[in-house]
């Protein structure tokens, strides 16, 4: 995530606007995965990815950044990278897709919920970060709900959980990554759209596949992933740029509190007892890490102006 530049503090309306469609958008997106639950995951998944990549190149284009994309082509490291956080953003569209499709929307939720404390824990342990005591409290709470969770069902919450890691690998490296985050996207999108190509191919070869076939919808659905993949994106991307990183902390929530909404009153999932305890739970964990964060926002915006 790209954040604002620390000479402005100030929240534009303009990142506002593109945030909030961004987190919009990735609300509504378990409705038109539902559309697409009769499509095996593999190939939603490589139409998301075949179609993303015109996209990410006309936004190239138009910004005048393809040399950027060429660069890191010609750029062994940066080339490497890339393949990492193309690999873990597709797992995670990947287990997305199937969560949806098959009436695990409100897993979906949890491990979107979970994975910015997820992110501080990772800080913590990878970067040596300190972390303040509600912050602990806040990954110890989570920690509870999932433990709750699995003792109440017999089993982890695996899709939570991975959605959580794959995000949360993903958001890691693409830190790292030193290109801005359209070109960080083509990239990605581009690194995986030969397997597509070749999956879509393969389907269309041996007629298995639901593209150009009998049901015209269906091929409107599978065009319409790129853009449901695409569009919130980069939205997000030049959002986070115009907001203070405690707006987009709380405009996070936005997202997965519709995507558990749509779950228990839409697509009907059952919410039991040990939901009933546990989503509580993480939304309690997620008050203490925000709490936390805007107090040491303040504390820290009081000490510059006394200096």
């Amino acid at each position: 995530m790209t954040t604002p530049s620390p000479a402005k503090n100030d929240d534009s309306l303009s990142g506002f606007f593109y945030a909030l469609s961004a987190y919009l958008i990735w609300g509504f997106l378990p409705l038109y995965m539902k559309a697409l639950a009769h499509v095996p995951p593999a190939e939603v998944l490589a139409h998301r990815i075949l179609w993303s990549l015109p996209i990410a190149l006309a936004v190239l284009l138009l910004r005048g950044r393809t040399a950027d994309l060429k660069a890191a082509f010609r750029t062994p490291r940066m080339l490497g990278m890339g393949i990492a956080t193309a690999s873990l953003v597709s797992v995670n569209w990947g287990i997305y897709v199937w969560a949806i499709g098959s009436g695990h929307a409100m897993e979906a939720a949890l491990g979107y919920y979970i994975n910015p404390l997820f992110s501080v824990l990772l800080g913590r342990l990878l970067l040596s970060e300190t972390l303040r005591p509600a912050q602990w409290a806040a990954i110890a709470l989570a920690g509870a709900a999932v433990a709750l969770l699995t003792i109440a069902s017999g089993s982890l919450p695996v899709v939570a959980l991975a959605l959580t890691l794959t995000w949360g690998f993903y958001a890691y490296l693409k830190k790292s990554l030193p290109i801005g985050p359209n070109q960080g996207f083509a990239l990605e999108v581009a690194l995986l759209t030969p397997f597509a190509l070749a999956y879509v191919g393969y389907l269309t070869a041996t007629g298995t596949g639901h593209f150009l076939q009998d049901v015209p919808w269906d091929t409107a659905l599978l065009l319409g992933t790129g853009v449901v993949t695409a569009v919130p994106l980069m939205l997000y991307a030049n959002g986070a740029k115009g907001l203070r990183l405690s707006t987009i902390a709380m405009m996070q929530y936005i997202a997965p509190t519709m995507i558990f909404l749509t779950a228990v009153f839409i697509f009907g999932e059952p919410f039991g007892q040990a939901r009933a305890i546990a989503f509580p739970m993480i939304w309690a964990a997620l008050a203490l890490y925000t709490a936390s964060m805007l107090r040491a926002r303040k504390q820290s915006l009081r000490a510059g102006r006394s200096g």
